[in-house]
């Protein structure tokens, strides 16, 4: 797999395991979710506990109100965007961008969210509340950021929470060409470095930009069976300041 530069770390400063959140007050349920019906319920709250029950579920929340406000929607896409183990693809030119480039890990996350909620963007939808929740994730060890950076500047990166193995990204961007699928490459090292085929990466709704990276479509009822397998599987080591190794 195309890998860029690391950073040194000692184990002593791997990620320790996540702090369980109170479990929420609401359920979620897909029975009866139509066939290529993604929005299925509105309403709720953001707490850290309802967030984790919907992503176990296959759930993930973003506002319907413009820019993302309120009313909240939860959103379970039909067909469902992932990258699956052995389904990474680099272009050639890709492989030879990451070499300028440095991913770390966790060293920025609040950059990585303001600058994927940047009011500039077009369909911004991260709110300050979204942000926020997604800051309580990241302080109890389930959200993550993978960063690229150039020359001591952050200059791409995703976000997303690992749930067993499955990591479901929420947001990502780039300032300099590239440096977002770099940020893909490094959290893909991360996340099927252990070869385990339960791991799955989602990305909630497949674009152009992320097909040639190797995402593909999937139905929900995939999907779902994919991820029942994924939480089984024991979370990816992230190790604060390092890429996959």
């Amino acid at each position: 797999m195309p890998s860029s530069r690391t950073s040194p770390a000692s184990p002593r400063e791997v990620t320790p395991s996540p702090v369980e959140p109170l479990p929420s007050s609401w359920s979620f349920d897909l029975s009866d979710a139509g066939a290529g019906e993604d929005l299925v319920a509105v309403g709720g709250d953001l707490r850290a506990g309802t967030i984790l029950e919907a992503y176990r579920t296959g759930l993930f929340p973003m506002g319907l109100g413009e820019n993302g406000d309120r009313p909240l929607g939860w959103w379970s896409p039909d067909p469902r965007g992932v990258l699956l183990p052995g389904g990474l693809h680099a272009s050639r030119s890709l492989r030879k961008s990451l070499r300028h480039f440095e991913i770390r890990v966790d060293t920025a996350f609040g950059d990585v969210v303001a600058a994927c909620a940047d009011p500039s963007r077009s369909g911004r939808w991260i709110t300050p509340e979204i942000a926020d929740a997604y800051g309580e994730l990241h302080a109890l060890g389930w959200a993550h950021s993978i960063e690229t950076w150039q020359d001591g500047e952050l200059v791409g990166g995703l976000y997303g929470l690992a749930v067993g193995g499955l990591f479901a990204g929420e947001s990502m961007f780039h300032r300099v060409t590239d440096a977002s699928k770099a940020a893909l490459v490094g959290l893909a090292g991360h996340v099927f470095a252990d070869g385990d085929d339960r791991r799955l990466i989602d990305v909630q709704w497949a674009t152009d930009h992320l097909r040639t990276l190797g995402i593909v479509d999937i139905p929900r009822s995939d999907y779902l069976e994919r991820l029942a397998l994924a939480i089984t599987a024991p979370p990816p080591t992230f190790v604060p300041g390092c890429g996959p190794r």
